[in-house]
Formats: structure tokens, C-alpha cells, sequence
């Protein structure tokens, strides 16, 4: 029976970066993975978020995206654009990249870390105790490990292996995915009738001037609504006909069906995101409509949240307590996500009510109050943890400032590529000590001259310290004091040691 720290079930875009980021802190850790490669038949995610970009960046990887992608203001809200260029982060925009690449690009960067891959099998079954998971493959194998994480998609065996509830909202909508032949040429672009959304466009596209432009030749890519929401199992070929048929008055002599597939706005979320040693993390834990992009988006960030707190119990810097953290954080974040799709869906119906509706909704977001304030929340800027009162950068991601240090000129994110946290005072040499937890925590001794300004809020006030934790959320705030720096450290990173460890 092979052993492992951490096993996590799924190798999509949430899996792999959390294969990532423990493998960056030293954790012996595993994928299973049913299939033999990333290879995604269909169409899922279409891109990546500004906080999510960040978050690569803060690992030194974001560069392979945004090689392949296409940067554009793809950040709104139901059909409202939102302008995000004018928000302080480097990446002030959206990255549209479909999901096949970014999990190839995130496969290709935990290639380079030591990260075990039981590809071509899938969990079955699973155990916990005490002391660990014992866990079955497909093959028959078995593994043995600290912690399991289901990363395992909307069915998760994971989560209903655990006796996980999932309540939420059933489906109102439901709509057909396809790739296909046609005989006539349909209007590529979006389009809404009496049924509601439809779709048509190819695989290989161009955004220029704030505008998807297709290419001229290949297959169809569609997206049609059902008149009902009660389907269940696989769609048909002649499932798309008739729903063509219904929203469009043709079926533009569909026929070669490449692939098909299903998507509603069902909306849920795990009860707890923790049982024991079982963690859940993206679909797994989340699932709802794909209006707003921001299903794989918080399923990254899911990992990333994650990913910190399990090195640091595993190799005993601190206590189980901490990992409780991460259902405290994050089940409010997905909460609110699944609040806002439904908003969205609810704004795209077609009857003369909900277009009144969304006439206001739209009148609303022409303030500028309002477009910072949603524009921050759907391009994951806005994210605050609850750490208490403080300063406005408590509980909030740090910006990727532009520092002098003794060692030369460097960015904060730069600080945080192997996925250790990182102290920057500002104030005078030696007005900090954190000498119990320096073995783990890095002080860094910098000075900033521009101003300090958060997406949606603004300008704030310049701290004299910054505790950033490894995901790059700020833990603790100096106002020219260190009041309350060693409770920070002390819960974020353990109770100092007598004898340094390396982390």
C-alpha cells in the first residue's frame, strides 16, 4: 500500500493547484485521476478571474497563461459589462482561455514539482480513522494517506462518501452544449429570445476591440435552452434539434455531432467543507450556473486557501484547529458566489417583467459606486476574510506593491512564489521582533513611497507592518505598533519553538 501525506481525488484545475502548492511546501502529496490525461472533451470554463491571475503570479507562473490567453474587460455582471482597467492590481482585466488549456498549463508546472499522479484510475471508496485515510482505486490498488481532499467535480463520490449534506436550489433552467456540423451558417454571437439565451460560436476566436470575432471555418459551437428543466442523462442529437428548432424557427441542418452535453442553474454547497481528515474543494464542494465565470476561479482559490494550512498541520507547525479555518473562510465566499449566479440567471429571463428588471439593474451599474463595488466582487478582488476589526487590509489580499529592500528592488508577490508568508515592515530596522517564529516566517525590511489604494474601496491609510499569509491575505496590520503581532503569528503559524525547523 503506497503512503502519502496528502491525496486528493481529481486532477481538473482545482486538484492540480492544490497538488501545487503542497508540493511547494515540502508535502509528499498524490492525485488520483480517472482519466489518462487532461484532455477535456466539451466546453467548460472559459477563463480566469483578476484575483485568480494574481494568485499565479504570486506563484511565478502566471506568465504560461497569459502566453496563450487573451486579456480583455471580460468581468460583468448578467449581461453587463464591467470595466475593471482603471482597478490598482497589475492584472486589471480578465483572461479568456478555455479550460482544456489552463489545465494543461497547471499540469505542465506540477510536472515540474514532485507530485505523484495515479492517472487512469478513480477512487471507489474510502476509510478514515483516527490516524489517517485508507483509500480504493479502481484498479484495485489502494492508498494510504494523512488527509484526503475531493476535488472530484459536482458528484462527488468524496463528498457523498462522507455523508457531506448538499442542499441547495434545483434547476429552473436548463441548456444544451454541443460541437457540431451545420448545413447553414447561424448567427454567430449571443442571442435571446421568448425561451431565453442562446449561442453560437467556434473554437477559434479573436477578441479585439472588446469583441469575440470567430473564425470563418469549422465546426459550431452551441448553446441553446431547453423549454423545461426536468431532463436528466445525456442530451441527444435530436434533443438539439428540437431545442434549436423552439428558439430559433431551424436546426440549420445540424449533423456530424462531435460532442454533447448539459448544463442547469441547479445551485449547491457543501454543508461543511471538513469531516475529520476529508476535505473538499471547487465542484465538489460548490456547483451552480456557469453565468459570471467564477465556478474554476473559486475552486483555485479553494486550493489555494487550503494548501497552506494542511503543510503546516502535516509537518506539525500547527495544530489540527487551524485546517477549520478554511471552511470558516471559504464556505461564505462560494455562499455569496451562488447568491450572485442566481441573480444573474434570474436577470437573464425574457418576460417583460425581468426585462424592466434588468433595464434598473443595468441604470444601477452606470454609477460608478456601484461598478467598483461589483466589478471587485466578480473579478475576486473584493474577497475579505473576517479577522475582526482593523485596519481596511485586514482579512484582505495584499497588493502586489512595487518595494525597496536591502537586497534590492522587489514586488510583494515575488515574496510569496514558494508559498511561505512573509512579515514587511516599513517602519524603522528592529521595531519588530518575531524572533521565535523566524525559522518560518520571513521579516523583510522595505519602503514604499506610492499610495496604498484596494479595488472597490479606494485609498487607505499606509500601515507601518503587513503580515501577509502564504495565499496572500493580509493576517495582521501595524499601525505604528506591533500590538497584537505575536497572537497573529501564533495563530496563522504555530506556537514559536524552542529550536528552528525548517519549513
Amino acid at each position: 500500500m503506497e503512503e502519502h501525506a496528502v491525496v486528493i481525488a481529481g486532477g481538473g484545475s482545482t486538484g492540480l493547484m492544490l497538488a501545487g502548492e503542497l508540493a511547494l511546501a515540502g508535502i509528499d502529496v498524490a492525485i488520483v485521476e480517472r482519466r489518462e490525461n487532461q484532455e477535456i472533451v466539451g466546453s467548460r470554463a472559459g477563463g480566469l478571474s483578476a484575483r485568480t491571475l494574481e494568485v499565479l503570479d504570486q506563484r511565478g507562473i502566471v506568465g504560461r497563461f497569459l502566453a496563450e490567453g487573451q486579456i480583455a474587460q471580460v468581468t460583468g455582471f448578467a449581461v453587463t459589462r464591467l470595466d475593471i482597467s482603471d482597478f490598482p492590481t497589475r492584472h486589471n482585466y480578465g483572461l479568456a482561455l478555455r479550460q482544456k488549456h489552463i489545465e494543461r498549463i497547471l499540469a505542465g508546472w506540477v510536472g515540474e514539482l514532485p507530485v505523484a499522479i495515479y492517472s487512469g484510475r478513480g477512487l471507489t471508496g474510502f476509510v478514515q480513522d483516527d490516524a489517517g485515510v485508507s483509500i480504493d482505486l479502481s484498479d484495485g490498488a489502494q492508498l494510504r494517506a494523512g488527509y484526503l481532499v475531493g476535488c472530484d467535480g459536482g458528484r462527488s463520490l468524496v463528498r457523498k462518501t462522507a455523508g457531506i449534506a448538499f442542499p441547495g436550489w434545483d434547476a429552473t433552467t436548463s441548456n444544451i452544449l454541443a460541437e457540431a456540423e451545420m448545413e447553414e451558417e447561424p448567427p454567430l454571437g449571443v442571442h435571446r429570445t421568448a425561451l431565453g439565451m442562446h449561442a453560437f460560436g467556434r473554437e477559434d476566436y479573436e477578441i479585439r476591440d472588446g469583441k469575440v470575432v470567430f473564425a470563418s471555418e469549422g465546426p459550431i459551437n452551441v448553446m441553446v435552452t431547453e423549454r423545461g428543466a426536468g431532463a436528466t442523462g445525456e442530451p441527444t442529437l435530436d434533443d438539439l434539434r428540437q431545442a434549436l428548432i423552439a428558439a430559433c424557427g431551424t436546426d440549420y441542418g445540424i449533423h456530424g455531432l462531435k460532442w454533447i452535453s448539459r448544463f442547469t442553474d441547479m445551485s449547491r454547497q457543501a454543508e461543511v467543507y471538513r469531516k475529520g481528515r476529508v476535505f473538499l474543494a471547487g465542484d465538489a464542494a460548490h456547483v451552480h450556473s456557469p453565468v459570471g465565470g467564477q465556478g474554476l476561479n473559486t475552486g483555485v482559490q479553494d486550493a489555494v486557501n487550503l494548501g497552506w494550512k494542511l503543510a503546516q498541520v502535516v509537518k506539525g507547525i500547527s495544530p489540527e484547529a487551524l485546517l477549520d479555518s478554511y471552511h470558516a473562510e471559504r464556505h461564505p465566499v462560494a455562499a455569496r458566489v451562488l447568491r450572485v449566479t442566481m441573480a444573474q440567471v434570474a436577470l437573464q429571463r425574457s418576460d417583460d417583467r425581468t426585462e424592466a428588471l434588468r433595464d434598473i439593474v443595468l441604470e444601477l451599474l452606470g454609477l460608478e459606486a456601484a461598478r467598483k463595488k461589483i466589478a471587485a466582487e466578480m473579478s475576486g478582488l473584493a474577497i475579505r476574510y473576517e479577522f475582526g476589526e482593523g485596519h481596511p487590509l485586514l482579512g484582505r489580499r495584499m497588493p502586489d506593491l512595487d518595494l525597496i529592500t536591502p537586497g534590492g528592488p522587489t514586488r510583494v508577490f515575488t515574496l510569496l512564489r514558494n508559498a511561505r508568508p512573509v512579515l514587511l515592515n516599513f517602519g524603522a530596522a528592529g521595531s519588530l521582533d518575531i524572533t521565535p517564529w523566524s525559522d518560518r516566517v520571513p521579516l523583510v525590511h522595505a519602503s514604499y513611497a506610492g499610495p496604498w489604494e484596494l479595488p472597490g474601496l479606494g485609498a487607505v491609510s499606509a500601515p507601518s507592518a503587513v503580515l501577509v499569509r502564504p495565499d496572500g491575505y493580509v493576517a495582521w496590520v501595524g499601525e505604528r505598533t506591533q500590538d497584537g503581532l505575536h497572537e497573529a503569528m501564533t495563530s496563522w503559524f504555530g506556537t514559536p519553538r524552542s529550536k528552528p525547523e525548517s519549513f
